[in-house]
Parts: structure tokens; C-alpha cells; sequence
């Protein structure tokens, strides 16, 4: 049957009976190219420690504000440290190391405001000290004696998100509905190079952006994602360009440089604040110690690499800053070391030979209405306990 026996109009004007919206093909706003990182990252402190004005970032901190982000750094690291030895003194299960990635997370943290919130994974311990939480109420759960024992809505700090990339979601929700509320809350989600290769994050960062929430997604690239280097994640220029498909804007910054980290999450936030809708920031920087303390990072990365990384040291770099400045004498640091060895010392009443809680518990706090196939796992459970105990199974 030709077109015209069948009454269609022939091939050649078929074209021209399709109707296209003209918004279809209007340009996009904002205009795409706007929404891309530069390049390189943003560096206020370069690895001299010599401060350097860049455009778009000023800085609004104070004398004040400088020596309170190196304590920040410095009890973050000693918090790391003495995590690490009750781990190998059996008291904790595992423990993820913040080492090397200290600016990062103290400058992006301490970019937020009292009512703002933040959702971590599993290694954002100078995140939690900035907030205020006590880091032995979080290592319960690298005990396993509980997820957490800290309340999140005390310091508006969620529990930390073991499942990889999960808490972006949380994030986005929970930003959704403070925009929903019309509150001013910006909420602020850290995870890893590695969440990126998930899916979780990225229907996060989709749902952000469509509903304009006021959420950051910061990313902590630390270059490997447990063994995995970043090349093998990902073909993306940079994890930042990412943030264009969403059409949220992305943004870079020294991770190892606690001011550039500082002024461009702040900026962020301030734009969330604004109205704006979210960003992506990836930060890079460098895990110095171990993925966690069951893995051995000398499998998969040299000496060499690692020897250049400590020479980027982020708070060897703060502290010849400060010193420059005039902000940094050993009365100073004896008051962090005092304050240290008291978080130390909290650390270890709090955990050694804590008691653990009654793992059936964990039933009671997932369904409302639960499922039948809860009885066969508890079932399940009971046997294992048993077996373990010595009893009948």
C-alpha cells in the first residue's frame, strides 16, 4: 500500500507534521559550560603555607576562626590515632582512618551553620568533632555494640552510613523537606571517590537538583576507592564534572588546603542558602593510613606515591601558615594536647569492655508492620547464638 492509499503524508513531508515544543529547543538554563569545575582545584594555601587571594572565594574568617580549624585538624588526628590502637587492642571490630584527609573534612564542616545538617559515612570523625559529637559515643558502632550512641538531632550529625553512598539519599530527603518547609536548613553530605561508582548518589545528586534542594554532596576523592584507583572508576574528567548531568554546578578544591576547602564549601552553602539549589565539590586529597584496618594499602599503592602525599601534609601546611601569622606558640599547642589526651582518655572509659546490646533489638527498629520472614531470621539468629554459646541448636 503506497502512503497515499493509506492516507499518510508522503515520507518527504512527514517531517513536517511533528509538532516540537519551542521550550525543547531553547537554550538551557543555566547555560551548561557555567556549571563546570575549573581547573585546577581551588588552592588558597599552597603547599608552602603561603595564603593566595582567587576570585569568587573570599575568606570571612577571623584570627579566631584560623587556630580553631588547626585544633579541629590536630584533635581529628589524635582522635584517628587513638581509634586505631583500641582496634588493635581488640575493643573495636574494624576502624576507617580519617589520616591525610583531616582538611578536607574540618573545612567543609565548619562551612555550616548551627541549624544545618549533616549525613556521613563511615569516616567522617573531624567532621563529627567540628559538629561537636563525642567521637567514643561513635565508635559503638565499630564495636558493634550499637549503630551509634550519640543523639544526630542533638548536633544535627547523622549516625554513620556503613552501606556505600546510602546517606546521599538521606541527605537529599531531608533536604527536600526543609525546602518543602521553607526553613533555611543546607544539608551537607559527605561520601568517597568510591560511592560515585554506585548508584545511590547519583539518583541523590537527580533528585536534588530536579526539586532545587538545598544539599552540598561533598565528595572526598582520596584516589581509591578500597583498592581500586580512580582511573579504574570512572572516565569522567574529574568526579566534579559529573554534577553538569544533573545540572547542578560542580566544584574542585585542594582537599589537603583546610581554606580553599573551607571558602568553596562555604560559597556552596551559601548558594544552597540563597535558594540556589545544590552543588557537587570534590575535594581532592589522600587516605595516608589504610582503607580500614583490615585492608593492606601496600598491595595496591608504592612508597613513592605515598611519600609524595605526605609532603602535601594538610596540617604540616596549616601549621607553617599559622606560624607565619603569628597564631601558633607551644602554650597553644599544650592546650590541644591537654584537650586531646581528655578525648583520649573519654575514648577508651567509653568503649573497653563495653557490653553489647541485645542483637535482637535490631528487629524492633526497621518495619512497623514487619514481615513474616522476620520470625524465620530471628529464628536464624537464635540458632547462631546458641551454636556459639555452646548450646543446643
Amino acid at each position: 500500500m503506497s502512503d497515499s492509499d493509506s492516507g499518510a503524508p508522503p515520507a518527504e513531508h512527514a517531517a513536517s507534521t511533528v509538532q516540537h515544543p519551542e521550550s525543547a529547543f531553547a537554550p538551557l538554563d543555566p547555560d551548561p559550560t557555567s556549571l563546570l569545575p575549573e581547573h585546577p582545584p581551588v588552592q588558597l594555601l599552597d603547599d608552602h603555607g603561603e595564603l593566595h587571594d582567587v576570585e569568587g572565594y573570599p575568606l570571612d574568617l577571623k584570627e579566631d576562626d584560623f587556630r580553631n580549624l588547626y585544633r579541629f585538624m590536630v584533635l581529628a588526628r589524635r582522635v584517628d590515632k587513638q581509634a586505631i590502637n583500641l582496634q588493635r587492642q581488640g575493643q573495636l571490630g574494624v576502624y576507617a582512618s580519617l589520616l591525610g584527609q583531616e582538611a578536607a573534612q574540618v573545612g567543609g564542616a565548619y562551612a555550616l551553620d548551627r541549624q544545618d545538617w549533616v549525613f556521613p559515612s563511615y569516616r567522617e570523625m573531624g567532621a563529627a568533632l567540628v559538629r561537636g559529637v563525642d567521637p567514643g559515643k561513635v565508635l559503638h558502632l565499630f564495636r558493634g555494640t550499637w549503630l551509634s550512641d550519640h543523639d544526630p538531632y542533638e548536633n544535627n550529625f547523622g549516625l554513620l552510613a556503613i552501606p556505600i553512598g546510602t546517606q546521599a539519599l538521606h541527605a537529599a530527603g531531608f533536604a527536600m523537606g526543609a525546602a518543602f518547609d521553607g526553613s533555611d536548613v543546607v544539608v551537607m553530605t559527605y561520601f568517597g571517590d568510591g560511592a560515585t561508582s554506585e548508584g545511590d548518589p547519583h539518583e541523590a545528586m537527580n533528585f536534588a537538583a530536579v526539586y532545587h534542594a538545598p544539599c552540598v554532596f561533598f565528595v572526598q576523592n582520596n584516589q581509591y576507592a578500597i583498592s581500586v584507583p580512580l582511573s579504574a572508576q570512572t572516565k569522567a574528567p574529574t568526579i566534579a564534572h559529573k554534577a553538569v548531568g544533573y545540572g547542578m554546578p560542580g566544584f574542585r578544591c585542594d582537599g589537603n588546603d583546610v581554606l580553599g576547602t573551607y571558602a568553596v564549601t562555604k560559597m556552596a552553602v551559601d548558594r544552597a542558602r540563597r535558594g540556589e539549589g545544590p552543588s557537587l565539590i570534590e575535594a581532592v586529597t589522600y587516605r595516608m593510613e589504610a582503607h580500614t584496618t583490615a585492608d593492606d594499602p601496600t598491595r595496591y599503592r608504592t612508597p613513592e606515591e605515598l611519600d609524595e602525599w605526605q609532603r602535601r601534609d594538610p596540617i604540616a601546611r596549616f601549621e607553617t601558615f599559622l606560624g607565619k601569622q603569628g597564631l601558633i606558640d607551644d602554650d597553644f599547642r599544650a592546650e590541644i594536647d591537654a584537650e586531646a589526651k581528655g578525648y583520649a582518655q573519654r575514648m577508651r572509659e567509653e568503649i573497653y569492655d563495653a557490653p553489647h546490646g541485645d542483637p535482637f533489638e535490631l528487629f524492633e527498629h526497621v518495619y512497623v508492620d514487619p514481615p513474616s520472614s522476620y520470625e524465620e531470621q530471628k529464628a536464624m539468629l537464635r540458632r547462631e547464638l546458641d551454636a556459639d554459646q555452646g548450646g543446643e541448636g
